[in-house]
């Protein structure tokens, strides 16, 4: 559950002003405080497939960099791209007041395939793909950046009855942990989508997990059930 461009769907109106969600991404108890406790889980999913010591890493839609800068301090040399301006400010202003060395870029992964193709050990691609129009264009990306048995991740929400009632309707509309109208249930993916997405460009599926959130104790954990949020881990051939 992360940031998307308002103007992807022509009739969301948010609760809140756009400005306001994209220059509160490190208040770990502000808009984003959701994304800040899930980082943890996600981050020892990737670590435990990926020596992130010395990696050259790619994040895929960064944002404000939470991601970014957990692969950075874990060793990794880190670069995050992202089509908000705001985002990208944000994130190149907390990595330097952090005195963390990221490469973060404005733009869409296409961007990078020129000079970068086949250019990272590990690609991630986390809560991004439900919230555009063409996540099969963007999976082909990943892969195209991947080095040969380099790993990609991506994590997204399951369209099921399920996701639905607990993404849309009680994080969005009763527990109000993100704005209105930021998830559309139509572009939840599910995981064989994603992998028939993967498949043909040579990423092949090694993994998944389901993420199980609980506000109430601000905590988040890996569990068998991928009806809802999950993650999957592919290699690329």
């Amino acid at each position: 559950m992360t940031r998307v461009d308002m103007n992807t769907f022509p009739d969301h109106t948010p609760s809140e002003p756009q400005m306001t969600w994209a220059n509160d991404w490190w208040d770990s108890q502000g808009s984003y405080a959701t994304l800040h406790e899930i980082n943890p889980v996600r981050l020892a999913f990737i670590q435990k497939r990926v020596s992130l010591s010395g990696c050259q890493a790619l994040d895929i839609g960064c944002g404000g960099g939470i991601l970014t800068e957990s692969l950075a301090r874990a060793g990794a040399q880190a670069m995050g791209i992202d089509t908000s301006t705001e985002a990208i400010r944000s994130a190149k202003n907390h990595a330097r007041e952090n005195g963390l060395a990221i490469s973060y870029q404005v733009g869409d992964a296409s961007t990078l395939i020129p000079g970068l193709r086949q250019g990272f050990d590990c690609v991630t691609c986390l809560e991004l793909l439900e919230h555009v129009c063409d996540p099969q264009s963007i999976i082909q990306n990943a892969a195209e950046l991947a080095k040969p048995g380099g790993s990609v991740f991506f994590s997204t929400i399951n369209r099921t009855f399920r996701a639905w009632l607990l993404a849309i309707i009680a994080a969005e509309h009763v527990l109000k942990l993100t704005p209105r109208g930021l998830h559309r249930f139509d572009c939840f993916r599910t995981p064989e989508e994603i992998q028939a997405w993967a498949q043909p460009v040579g990423l092949e599926r090694k993994d998944g997990r389901g993420l199980l959130y609980l506000p109430g104790l601000g905590t988040a954990f890996l569990t068998g059930d991928l009806s809802v949020n999950y993650i999957l881990h592919f290699e690329k051939r």
